[in-house]
């Protein structure tokens, strides 16, 4: 997932994608929108056989516009599938255990919160990239943790490892969580169920970005 000077869309996919083939088609739509650091796949409460044929449906889309396709939660399956990338959570899999299964090459981001110090304990390690957040109401995650900008402020301030906000953030919202430093956006029904469609959201957070960094 490469990074540039400003901050980059990071899409997430709903937790669940009844049409796959549909949805395959908003996601062309939206990928040829606009500037996207990568799409990362998180289905939830589904068997392996669901997510293998999301990854080999959508993973070529993503790498035909030149973005990374990341996997919630299963190194093992990313690793056996050739994602660019898994995302992890501290009470999924430990950053190391991640590594382990996806090896040196693949981009391993790991789920913060709100604790800057845990942060630094697995960017030290060697992780690409934190995310810190809920930053607003999720509607898609009803257990988030309420975080505060200051921490995305201290950490672009302080380290070089990228940060990626996340919770609840909409192109309505987004401004102050840019000017704070993230790295990177982190999206899901902020984009999916925008009222004008994905590719409209997708142009509106690129025109933020391009005004605000």
């Amino acid at each position: 997932m490469p990074t540039a000077e400003g901050c980059r869309l990071y899409l997430i996919t709903p937790d669940a994608i009844p049409d796959l083939a549909g949805f395959a088609g908003l996601l062309k739509d939206a990928l040829g929108a606009g500037d996207v650091a990568c799409l990362q796949l998180r289905l939830k409460n589904t068997d392996d056989a669901t997510i293998t044929a999301a990854v080999q449906k959508l993973m070529p889309v993503c790498h035909a516009h030149d973005v990374a396709f990341i996997l919630n939660d299963r190194p093992d399956l990313a690793a056996q599938l050739q994602c660019d990338g898994v995302h992890v959570g501290p009470e999924d899999m430990s950053y190391r255990e991640a590594r382990d299964l996806v090896g040196p090459d693949t981009t391993v981001g790991v789920t913060c919160k709100d604790s800057r110090h845990f942060a630094m304990e697995v960017a030290e390690a060697g992780a690409d990239y934190v995310a810190f957040g809920a930053f607003f109401p999720s509607p898609t995650k009803s257990d988030t943790t309420p975080a505060d900008l200051e921490i995305v402020e201290i950490w672009s301030e302080t380290t070089n490892v990228p940060c990626v906000a996340i919770g609840g953030i909409t192109v309505e919202n987004c401004e102050p969580v840019v000017k704070a430093g993230a790295d990177f956006i982190a999206v899901c029904s902020g984009v999916w169920n925008h009222p004008a469609g994905p590719a409209a959201a997708v142009r509106e957070f690129n025109e933020i970005f391009a005004r605000v960094r």
